[in-house]
């Protein structure tokens, strides 16, 4: 996988287009010179060219987004314990081969605001580059408040300046309370929007968000599962 992914979109439709044409005109040759048959006097007939094929790629390409969406990942351990990589107020599945690592900046750290947003810190960093994709599920907590799920998600993403559309729901985390929120952020590097997701749950020892980003749009879609086997095996630690 390399970081050239996006780079070469704007091609695609007219690379298409090309190869689109060029097959009709083919098909045109040999539907004139067929015709011209000294045995039957007849045409031959054309090959007919499906126009459903578009409308079927479309149709896969969506099967196999809300496939990754609806798909968990296979287990590769439980993080969150005590002597885990990350000691987390809750636990939850790691996808196979995803490498959880701990978040721990000085309050004077240059790095340090970039680990709060909102009303949350990060406090572990799952990679997922061992696996084959490129992104990470990153582990947020805050200070017990009695800000419930949704308001705590919805400080973490207004602090966000590359964020828009956000769509907020009511969801379960395991056997837990929990909002989601599915939104839109921009990736500056490659300059395009890409989607992004989180969900949050509270717990005795303040609010935890679970988000996960990608470089873009299509490795956020191949790393859903992890995101939904984390949502759906996380229990209170």
């Amino acid at each position: 996988m390399t970081m050239t992914r996006g780079t070469g979109r704007g091609r695609v439709p007219a690379a298409l287009a090309a190869v689109t044409a060029a097959a009709a005109m083919a098909l045109a040759g040999c539907s004139s010179s067929a015709g011209t048959g000294a045995e039957d006097g007849g045409s031959a007939p054309v090959p007919a060219v499906s126009s459903s094929a578009p409308a079927k790629a479309a149709e896969k390409a969506g099967a196999d987004k809300a496939g990754a969406e609806a798909a968990v990942a296979a287990k590769g351990g439980r993080l969150g314990g005590a002597g885990s990589a990350c000691e987390l107020p809750v636990t939850f599945d790691l996808t196979a081969r995803w490498k959880p690592k701990a978040i721990e900046l000085e309050p004077d750290s240059i790095l340090a605001d970039l680990a709060e947003q909102g009303t949350v810190k990060m406090v572990c960093e799952i990679d997922a580059k061992p696996a084959g994709n490129i992104g990470f599920l990153r582990v947020w907590q805050g200070e017990a408040s009695e800000d419930d799920p949704q308001a705590v998600l919805k400080a973490f993403v207004e602090d966000d300046p590359n964020a828009s559309e956000a769509a907020y729901t009511q969801v379960k985390a395991g056997a837990l309370a929990a909002a989601e929120v599915r939104y839109t952020g921009h990736s500056e590097l490659l300059e395009e929007s890409k989607s992004e997701r989180a969900f949050a749950v509270s717990t005795p020892d303040g609010p935890v968000v679970v988000h996960l980003g990608g470089m873009d749009t299509d490795e956020h879609t191949a790393m859903l599962p992890a995101f939904e086997l984390a949502k759906k095996s996380l229990k209170l630690g």
